[in-house]
C-alpha cells in the first residue's frame, strides 16, 4: 500500500523547463504521485509530449509554452495551473535553466545576463505569479532548482554559478517571508545526465574532473532525482523549509 504521506492526489503542480531532463522526470513523478501537472517549456512540442506521456499513463496533465523571462507568460501559466484544481496551485517547481560555459575573460554581457534572467528573474516571475494561488493550509510548496555550482563554484561557469547562488539566497529569504503564510520553500541541487549537462559530460577533461569529485562515480539519471522533488512536495516534508538539498552522489558533502 502506498504511503499516504507521499500522496499528492487532489493537488496541482506547475513545473518550468519540463520539456526534457530533470523537469520532465519531475513532472512525471509528481503526476504518478497523484498531482495534476502543468508542463511548461519554451519548446511547445517538448512540453506537449511530456503532458501526453503523463496522460497516457493515467495521470492528469496540461502543457503550455513558457519563457520564464516573460512576466505575462508566467502569470498566464500560473492561472492555467491553478485551473487544474479549482483555482489553487499547490506546488511550483522553478526548474527552467540554461548554461553558457566560458572562462571568465571570455564571458560577455549577454551570456552573463542571460543566465541571471532565466534562472533568477525567471524564478522571481513564476513565484510572484504563483503566489496568489498558493494555499496557506500547509500544502503550498515552492521548490527551486539550484546546483553544486552555486555552493562551491565551478570552473568555466562563473555566470551559471552566480545565477545558482542567487537561487539559494532567493530560496532562503523567501522561506523566511512565506513561513508566516505556511508556505514552504526549499531548493534542490541535483546532478544528472541531461541535455543541459551533455557539454560537460562529453568533454573528456571536464568529465574526468567532475567524476573525480563524485563519490558515487557516476551521473544520476533524471528519474533518480525526481523522488526528492516528490518528497519536498509532499506531507512528508511538512516541517522543512529554507533548505538546500544536494542530490549529487555526495559531491558537495
Amino acid at each position: 500500500m502506498a504511503n499516504p504521506l507521499f500522496d499528492l492526489t487532489g493537488r496541482s503542480a506547475m513545473v518550468t523547463g519540463a520539456g526534457s531532463g530533470i523537469g520532465a522526470a519531475v513532472a512525471e513523478a509528481l503526476a504518478a504521485a497523484g498531482a495534476a501537472v502543468l508542463v511548461t517549456d519554451v519548446n511547445a512540442d517538448a512540453a506537449s509530449a511530456v503532458a501526453e506521456r503523463i496522460c497516457a499513463h493515467g495521470g492528469k496533465a496540461d502543457s503550455v509554452v513558457l519563457d520564464v523571462r516573460d512576466r505575462a507568460q508566467a502569470d498566464a501559466a500560473a492561472a492555467r495551473a491553478a485551473g487544474l484544481t479549482e483555482g489553487v496551485l499547490h506546488i511550483l517547481v522553478n526548474n527552467a535553466g540554461v548554461t553558457a560555459p566560458a572562462m571568465f575573460p571570455d564571458l560577455t554581457d549577454h551570456t552573463f545576463r542571460e543566465l541571471l534572467d532565466v534562472h533568477v528573474l525567471g524564478a522571481f516571475h513564476c513565484t510572484q505569479a504563483a503566489l496568489e494561488f498558493l494555499p496557506t493550509d500547509g500544502t503550498g510548496r515552492i521548490i527551486n532548482v539550484t546546483s553544486s555550482a552555486g555552493i562551491t563554484g565551478t570552473l568555466g561557469q562563473v555566470n551559471y554559478s552566480a545565477a545558482k547562488a542567487g537561487i539559494i539566497g532567493f530560496t532562503k529569504s523567501l522561506a523566511r517571508e512565506l513561513a508566516r503564510k505556511n508556505i514552504l520553500v526549499n531548493a534542490l541541487a541535483p546532478l544528472a545526465a541531461t541535455p543541459m549537462t551533455e557539454t560537460i559530460r562529453t568533454n573528456e577533461k571536464f568529465a574526468a574532473t567532475m567524476m573525480a569529485r563524485i563519490p558515487l562515480r557516476r551521473w544520476a539519471e533524471p528519474d533518480e532525482i525526481a523522488g526528492a522533488f516528490v518528497f519536498l512536495a509532499s506531507d512528508a516534508a511538512s516541517y522543512i523549509t529554507g533548505q538546500v538539498l544536494p542530490v549529487d552522489g555526495g559531491m558537495v558533502m
